[in-house]
């Protein structure tokens, strides 16, 4: 399948899987911001387990007027800035364009429906360490695959195509049949991982583990969001939670993305891992009151630290 793809969103996913389809041979555009001219000069660099290389002539842009309509968009930018994908999206679209949001938590796809039609949509869920660590280079730290799957149908015949182009490029990828089961999945690690990591004062997920209190913190969360894909229809095993811990222990010390985000002074995710979770959940009469007070607790601090330090909104 060959595909003209846009990138939007230029963080650690966005560069890290463009740089696996460009690096393969595909036709693939960046929209870039602040590092425009270090990718230019020195291209995309990606390291880690297995892998060092990289594109050294990306072709980046501003602007996605300038790119120019593609055939598939990766959607890559934090959840944060969704109100400015509105503006960036239609000059990258013709009548087939498909849009694949690589975001984390849930609502995303509703908002892109809304604005674009859902007919457009698929999702690719990344269970994937990254980070980015500098302007140009992206470092893989553990895991490394992609389920993609279709908002609102089973998966199509599009699906099975991008889902081989990606294998293709050396990205371990599956095809899902329930885009919002494959969600809730991901939220069993998000939720406790992401919060938990801030909350207790910028931990590792192997300081996490390492802390009686903070695993079993851990753990109860874990047993909340999965009794709360059960209530909300999505059925996951009682498994899940001791499989996730197990994958964490055997990983390496990793900072999840949202504590780089608050260390980096950047705006958190927090309505769409935490805030849309806790809602659905609740609607659904789901019990969760560790997330409840996860949520407000993440949500007290992203206040006060916008707020600056004399409780002046900062500007």
């Amino acid at each position: 399948m060959s595909l003209r793809v846009a990138v939007v969103g230029a963080g650690a996913i966005g560069l890290y899987y463009g740089a696996k389809l460009a690096h393969a041979g595909g036709d693939v555009h960046f929209l870039m911001r602040g590092a425009l001219d270090e990718i230019r000069r020195d291209g995309i660099t990606v390291r880690g387990e297995g892998e060092n290389f990289t594109v050294a002539k990306a072709n980046c842009s501003n602007s996605t007027a300038d790119i120019g309509p593609c055939d598939l968009v990766l959607i890559a930018v934090k959840t944060t800035s969704n109100n400015d994908i509105v503006e960036l999206i239609p000059p990258l679209l013709h009548e087939g364009t498909m849009l694949m949001t690589l975001q984390n938590g849930l609502g995303n796809e509703e908002f892109l429906a809304r604005h674009f039609g859902k007919e457009r949509l698929l999702a690719g869920l990344c269970f994937i360490c990254l980070n980015r660590i500098s302007r140009n280079v992206v470092e893989r730290f553990d895991y490394g695959h992609i389920v993609i799957a279709e908002y609102a149908r089973p998966p199509q015949a599009r699906t099975r195509e991008i889902a081989e182009m990606f294998g293709q490029s050396a990205i371990k990828c599956s095809v899902a049949e329930d885009l919002t089961l494959e969600r809730w999945r991901k939220l069993v690690w998000n939720i406790p991982f992401n919060g938990l990591s801030i909350l207790a004062g910028g931990l590792d997920t192997a300081a996490i583990l390492a802390d009686e209190n903070l695993r079993s913190s851990t753990l109860a969360l874990m047993r909340e969001v999965i009794g709360a894909a059960n209530k909300c229809g999505h059925p996951l095993p009682e498994t899940t939670a001791p499989e996730q811990i197990r994958r964490t222990e055997e990983m390496n010390a990793y900072k999840p993305s949202t504590l780089v985000d608050f260390e980096a002074g950047k705006p958190l995710e927090i309505d769409a891992i935490w805030g849309e979770p806790l809602r659905r959940a609740m609607a659904a009469g789901a019990k969760v009151p560790q997330l409840k007070i996860v949520h407000a607790l993440l949500n007290s601090i992203d206040q006060v630290r916008r707020a600056g330090p004399a409780g002046r909104p900062l500007s």
